[in-house]
């Protein structure tokens, strides 16, 4: 399976795909203020780049429990600078944008991003789908219960597995209508997004199990450092990387094409290549 993008298409074999996070915010949960100018992004996507991560995921709005809003203005000012510089470095590199406003999805992709990361899966912006269709650039889009500030204010579903599959199902469907090549798209669960501990992890379950296969595209998972490894384990974010490899491992019972969206891309990489081993 490939997932097409305004640049070319990024292929899928058995194993899962790392995306590599780079936030150039001065307020994200794990990472805040490390990477925010051009020539620290710059060195960590080197980093990344060097240790397996097939697509670097520029941030430039902090979207943890909580975070206030950002303009778009200053979402572009924060972000485009190091796409920019990333695209000289790296010309062949598939950089993908955080964001969920097409104004920003749009500069970002001009300056050389050719994957849009849309945490809202379309919601919060109604130019967002269009933009896809103008760029023909690829789309990863994401349940969330609402926006950050209040996502977490007792998020409640009926069955978290099936709404979830019911909204990306009818996004998928909205964006087909609208011209959109299937091709362009991936999907993503929210793990984290407006979800209780056992929200979280019936959703992880099901994936491990294929229950969004329906969707006949690659999932996005996004448990790195996560909360829900802390409501658990209870450990603080530095301390998260086991608990997270192990939540990632059970979704390798699944064969569906999968991207890991993670901050830790050598060990990733590191436990990747030695589960490999030990199969074959």
């Amino acid at each position: 399976m490939k997932l097409l993008h305004c640049s070319g298409s990024l292929d899928f074999g058995t194993w899962p795909v790392l995306m590599g996070i780079l936030n150039v915010t001065p307020d994200s949960f794990s990472d805040g203020g490390m990477y925010a100018t051009p020539d620290a992004a710059v060195k960590r996507a080197d980093e990344m780049i060097c240790q397996g991560a097939a697509i670097i995921d520029i941030g430039g709005e902090s979207t943890r429990p909580g975070a206030a809003p950002v303009g778009a203005a200053e979402e572009c000012d924060r972000v485009l600078p190091a796409i920019e510089r990333i695209r000289q470095v790296h010309p062949n590199a598939l950089i993908s944008i955080d964001t969920s406003k097409a104004a920003v999805a749009r500069a970002a992709v001009t300056a050389g991003a050719a994957v849009i990361n849309d945490v809202s899966g379309g919601q919060w912006d109604p130019k967002m789908f269009e933009i896809v269709r103008q760029t023909g650039a690829g789309y990863i889009c994401m349940h969330t219960f609402d926006r950050p500030e209040r996502m977490q204010q007792n998020p409640e579903y009926r069955n978290v597995t099936q709404d979830v599959l019911d909204f990306l199902l009818q996004q998928k469907r909205t964006l087909l209508d609208l011209g959109v090549q299937e091709a362009c798209l991936a999907f993503d669960a929210g793990i984290g997004f407006g979800k209780t501990l056992e929200h979280n992890l019936d959703l992880i379950r099901t994936g491990g199990q294929g229950g969004f296969a329906s969707l006949q595209r690659p999932m996005l998972w996004g448990l790195s450092r996560k909360s829900f490894i802390d409501k658990k384990l209870e450990r603080a974010v530095e301390d998260r990387l086991s608990g997270g490899l192990a939540a990632y491992a059970s979704l390798l019972r699944c064969p569906d094409p999968q991207i890991w969206r993670v901050h830790d891309v050598r060990a990733t990489a590191d436990f990747l290549a030695m589960y490999q081993e030990l199969l074959d």
